[in-house]
């Protein structure tokens, strides 16, 4: 039986949600990032669409998107807001199904296979409640994977609604952009053109052995598949018992070391936040890692003591960056503590 998975991604999500949070700037080219201030070092967290009309992206430093768009409202970064935000989105999804994958704060896979509802009937009901009761819009892409619905998600942006059916896979693929293709990068599109390659199309034609002979057992192969529209991976809901944890999605994928520090500087504060507010201690920091072409690592190191310190969680969670190859481009960051005890318990046994 053929699955039925859709994938919600919130348009511009941190623009939006200042937009939201100040409806005066509608329709204005708004540039979230650092303290706000072009003028100082920092980058583009996020840009609304009338602003990426100027070829403002994110990674970019705050001093060139001025240049490209003077007249722009800048705005700082508000972590709780899209994380406040975010929550709200997450339990629309988790409503019409356990198997909901988050990819950071403002996209997530749905496996709704089990749902007599139907896919379709669920997404336009989804992008009806997200718009209705959380004031941002949603592009939804439905298909019967999570490769082919990531990339209808992003065939119409911003607001679109698109779905892949399997007899259509060859003609959508045919003249479309390698660069289109999920996982792959700069650097891969370059060696793929270096090869004469320059649409899906293209891609799918040649043999597999080809591929992996230039890029590789692993890589190679899942090359040939996603070129068909293969992708067997399924949905995996990110949660953990005595865990909290906080991710992020760059927009753009990136190997700025500054900007990765700094938001993992942002999502660990907001742990700890949290760890206090609940009056947790944890034990066990987790760093994690999603690179450009889509894999995925976690690493995890354990403090002497329960702790819910700024600080010691945060010398943890750098020790485990130093070991971490940032020279590859990345896509998400994530922070997670773990191995929790509460505090009040740890303070009466003491």
């Amino acid at each position: 039986m053929n699955r039925s998975i859709i994938h919600i991604d919130m348009d511009a999500f941190f623009a939006s949600v200042e937009i939201k949070k100040r409806p005066e700037l509608k329709g204005k080219p708004v540039i979230v990032g650092g303290d706000g201030d072009p003028a100082k070092r920092g980058v583009v967290s996020a840009a609304s669409y009338e602003a990426r009309k100027f070829g403002v992206r994110s990674g970019m430093p705050l001093r060139t998107a001025y240049k490209r768009c003077p007249n722009a409202v800048f705005l700082s970064v508000d972590f709780e807001a899209y994380e406040k935000e975010s929550d709200k989105f997450m339990a629309i999804l988790q409503g019409y199904t356990p198997l909901v994958e988050s990819f950071g704060l403002d996209e997530a896979f749905m496996d709704v296979t089990e749902n007599p509802k139907g896919a379709l009937d669920i997404a336009r009901e989804v992008k009806r409640r997200i718009k209705a009761e959380l004031g941002l819009i949603a592009s939804v892409g439905i298909a019967s994977n999570k490769l082919l619905a990531k990339m209808a998600s992003d065939m119409n942006k911003p607001d679109g609604f698109t779905v892949i059916r399997d007899k259509d896979i060859e003609k959508v693929f045919s003249t479309m952009s390698v660069r289109k293709l999920w996982g792959v990068g700069e650097k891969t599109e370059n060696r793929l053109n270096e090869l004469g390659v320059k649409t899906i199309g293209e891609l799918a034609k040649l043999p597999v052995q080809y591929l992996i002979r230039n890029f590789g057992e692993v890589f190679g192969r899942t090359l040939y598949e996603h070129s068909h529209g293969i992708d067997n991976s399924p949905v995996v809901p990110f949660y953990e018992p005595d865990s909290m944890s906080r991710e992020i999605t760059f927009q753009a994928d990136t190997n700025d070391m500054h900007l990765v520090k700094r938001t993992l500087f942002e999502l660990a504060k907001d742990v700890v936040d949290r760890l206090k507010s609940e009056s947790y201690k944890a034990k066990t920091v987790t760093l994690k890692i999603r690179y450009s072409d889509f894999l995925t690592i976690t690493r995890s190191k354990t403090i002497k003591e329960h702790t819910n310190s700024f600080d010691e969680i945060w010398v943890a969670l750098t020790s485990i960056l130093e070991k971490v190859d940032i020279s590859r481009k990345v896509r998400l960051v994530g922070v997670k503590a773990s191995n929790f005890t509460s505090a009040n318990r740890v303070s009466q046994a003491l």
